[in-house]
């Protein structure tokens, strides 16, 4: 029979990864718009930036590239992940959480409100900080739950893409919704409501979250809150034993999960470590440094493989158009939007996947090599047009989604699955940075890359 409480639990992480990665996809699929309606190229829906182009007589760049967009949604996302970690369990849940949905709502009224570049960039900042804090938040989360929150959480996060980016070019297109960016943007609003309505109404919190009061004094979680939670609960000597770990020359030593059923536990001790809600031990800041570099055999990997999608999707991918015929009569605008729509596609297949077919850790170190490959492919195709049609860049673009997506949910399936319950919380939320290295990276390479290819000629036509 299905639990009640696990199938609220299932539905709420999704819920998660759905509303926290909404404002980020949102921002990266308005890029190009929020661009041209502070430079004046598209102010209007009838533009005919939003007509196909019927003979391509040149390249169309924007003066600024939508890598400028990326920076402002992913820096403040890698600050807030990087220096966080570090101090954020001595915050409650919820008090982040408050933050988290203030800011994504913010978020959307600046943007859709904007009236100039800086208060349109700002707008996007307040996506990446919302964006940071909640992955961290919520990802750590999971370490009080059993490991297939994870997937829940990663389907959801691929959900937000697809739904995201699908919403934003269905209700902007002529054909569709035909809906101003700003009409467009103020729709979201019921994104955040969504958010607290999981964290709150659907979410069934485990008892070693710490859950502050009324009394102010109880707003900081006590230092000691995970030695206290242990000592009510009583637990059993070998499982003590099961959840120590140890930092020796900066290698972690643990049981992992696979190996807990060759011990001697009772049936009351193995719930306690299946149901995976461990309070989490309190380590210092040595400890915290020391555990680091084990998690970078997982977090480099990552980190290329979204340094080479981002290379794609924000420095190069905008610059490769079609003509009518061989674009499927789209505009270049709703060219660069169905990008986005069929990368999230392919982000959302292979997150959700991980419950059918996970993969192992080597694979891991594979995909940053075929994603890479990709992004010199697409590199090229910018320079010299060589593909034929829209149809092929398209499924090129799904496969980039599935490599990201793949790698994304593996390394974190990767991770619940090999650290220690006790220092899972923070050892995944230091992991969760790594993507944004990687995006950060390409971010910067992605502007001179962009105007690189802007400066040369398309094969037989003159730079414009």
């Amino acid at each position: 029979m299905v639990d009640a409480i696990i199938v609220r639990n299932l539905i709420a992480f999704w819920l998660f990864g759905l509303c926290n990665n909404y404002a980020y996809v949102i921002m990266l699929s308005a890029a190009g718009d929020i661009i041209d309606q502070q430079t004046g190229v598209n102010p209007a829906p009838s533009n005919d930036s939003n007509v196909c182009i019927q003979t391509i007589t040149g390249r169309d760049c924007d003066t600024m590239s939508t890598g400028a967009i990326l920076l402002a949604d992913i820096i403040p996302s890698l600050c807030i992940k990087a220096t966080f970690p570090f101090f954020m369990q001595r915050i409650p849940f919820g008090f982040r959480m408050i933050v988290v949905i203030l800011f994504q709502t913010g978020s959307y009224l600046m943007v859709a409100f904007s009236v100039n570049m800086p208060m349109s960039i700002a707008g996007v900042v307040f996506a990446s900080i919302c964006s940071g804090l909640g992955e961290i938040t919520l990802l750590s989360l999971t370490s009080y739950y059993p490991k297939s929150m994870i997937s829940a959480w990663s389907s959801g996060t691929g959900g937000a893409g697809v739904v995201g980016s699908f919403a934003y070019a269905a209700l902007t297109e002529p054909s569709l919704g035909n809906l101003t960016p700003t009409n467009a943007l103020l729709v979201m609003l019921v994104v955040p409501l969504l958010f607290a309505i999981a964290y709150w109404g659907i979410l069934k919190m485990p008892d070693t979250v710490y859950s502050p009061g009324f009394n102010p004094k109880t707003w900081i979680v006590p230092a000691n809150h995970g030695d206290e939670v242990k000592d009510d609960r009583s637990e059993s000597k070998k499982s003590k034993e099961i959840l120590r770990i140890a930092v020796r020359d900066g290698e972690m030593d643990y049981i992992p999960d696979e190996s807990i059923s060759s011990y001697n536990l009772t049936q009351s001790d193995s719930a306690m470590i299946e149901s995976e809600k461990v309070p989490q031990r309190t380590l210092s800041m040595k400890e915290k440094m020391l555990l680091v570099p084990p998690l970078l055999k997982y977090m480099i990997p990552l980190a290329l493989v979204y340094f080479g999608e981002y290379i794609i999707n924000q420095g190069i991918v905008q610059l490769i158009f079609f003509n009518c015929d061989n674009g499927f009569g789209f505009s270049k605008n709703a060219q660069y939007r169905w990008y986005q729509v069929l990368y999230q596609v392919g982000v959302f297949i292979s997150r959700s996947s991980v419950n059918i077919l996970p993969l192992p850790r080597f694979v891991l170190y594979i995909l940053p090599v075929l994603q890479i490959a990709n992004a010199i492919f697409f590199f090229f195709d910018a320079l010299y047009f060589f593909v034929p049609h829209i149809a092929i860049l398209f499924a090129l673009i799904i496969v980039e989604g599935l490599l990201g997506g793949a790698s994304y949910v593996n390394t974190f399936n990767n991770l619940h699955k090999d650290i220690a319950p006790d220092i899972r919380e923070y050892s995944i939320s230091v992991a969760s940075a790594s993507d944004s290295f990687g995006i950060v990276v390409s971010g910067f390479l992605s502007i001179p890359i962009h105007n690189f290819i802007c400066g040369q000629p398309l094969p037989g036509i003159p730079a414009t």
